[in-house]
């Protein structure tokens, strides 16, 4: 389990925030098993992403099962003592990848939060990270943290979390009246798709009010650079959102659900139609929050720009041409809350 000094606590409390939580949000709900009323389906989609670019999946069609046991596993994980999750990386050499705390990039972000970074593969399984040798016991559900047993069951998640990513991403083109179905789901299923499974853990912090903290941030506030996100969390509240007016919401927990968040990439595609949803993740409850993201992004060489059948007559494209390397790389030289997609808007932006 992470643990800070109280000089590294005062770093991370948020002094923007109000001392209480915000208000609860309406988030958009979508149903993907309507299947008589796709076109429905596919517009409420379309209205969700341009309104907040955030939405919430029921009918998705993992099973409840498979769910609760990565949540019991990741649970397992973050349970091992501390060298054993340290000891959870990969080779040496500036990799992201792996098992890392506290820290958020290398920019001097700090939050209260743990968590493993896997980079999927074009078969859509986790790449190799050195996970931990031993499970905690002998118990079934305690041995979901050996190596072998953890890493399969991941690569499960990560086949059904994908499919649904990608019947979601083709109900977004068909609410775009875009003729090119697969135009978003061709980038994440290509072989050289450059998506990310992250699991995070964010420690309880029940003795926060004697530190001087109502509520800690977590993971601070940030736009996802990729395409789509689409996390599950525990039965715990902390993700909050910014609507169009700049105030917060708090999300309501709901563990048996899927959320989506808008990406960058998917905002430029999108000639900002689609809204890259800022959000964050405060520490407010006795109990811990665990939570599963599947990023979808695409190939590194893959050139980004608002797609033709966006830009109406005589309007002008919000952004110009670039590769997802160039995003990410400049990106990830940027501290979380900055506004990263200025950097490659036109001049005819307003």
């Amino acid at each position: 389990m992470v643990v800070l000094a109280k000089g590294e606590l005062e770093q991370i409390a948020h002094p923007a925030v109000q001392r209480a939580a915000p208000p609860l949000a309406a988030v958009p709900e979508v149903d993907l098993a309507e299947a008589a009323a796709r076109a429905a389906v596919a517009r409420a989609v379309a209205a969700a992403c341009e309104e907040h670019g955030f939405f919430k999946v029921t009918g998705h069609g993992v099973p409840a099962a498979l769910l609760a046991r990565v949540e019991a596993a990741a649970a397992a994980f973050f349970a091992l003592p501390q060298r054993e999750k340290d000891a959870a990386k990969v080779a040496p050499g500036g990799s992201p990848f792996g098992y890392a705390s506290k820290r958020i990039g290398g920019n001097g972000d700090i939050g209260w939060v743990e968590y493993l970074l896997l980079g999927v593969t074009a078969a859509g399984a986790a790449a190799t990270v050195a996970l931990p040798g031993a499970p905690l016991s002998a118990s079934a559900e305690e041995s979901l943290a050996s190596p072998c047993c953890f890493r399969d069951l991941l690569n499960e998640y990560i086949a059904a979390v994908r499919r649904m990513t990608c019947e979601v991403l083709e109900l977004m083109a068909e609410g775009l009246n875009l003729d090119e179905k697969d135009v978003f789901t061709r980038l994440v299923l290509d072989k050289d798709s450059d998506s990310m499974l992250r699991v995070n853990h964010y420690p309880p912090r029940p003795e926060l009010k004697q530190l001087g903290h109502d509520r800690l941030t977590g993971f601070g506030e940030h736009t996802d650079p990729q395409i789509i996100s689409v996390l599950r969390s525990n039965d715990t509240s902390g993700l909050e959102i910014s609507l169009r007016d700049g105030s917060w919401v708090s999300v309501p927990s709901d563990k048996d659900s899927f959320f989506i968040n808008v990406g960058d990439a998917l905002q430029v595609l999108t000639n900002g139609r689609f809204r890259s949803v800022r959000h964050r993740v405060m520490v407010n409850s006795a109990r811990p929050r665990v939570s599963v993201i599947f990023f979808g992004g695409p190939p590194p060489r893959e050139m980004l720009a608002p797609l033709p059948g966006l830009v109406g007559e005589g309007a002008s494209r919000r952004y110009r041409e670039f590769t997802w390397t160039e995003y990410k790389t400049s990106a990830y030289r940027t501290k979380l809350a900055e506004n990263r997609l200025c950097y490659f808007e036109t001049a005819a932006t307003s």
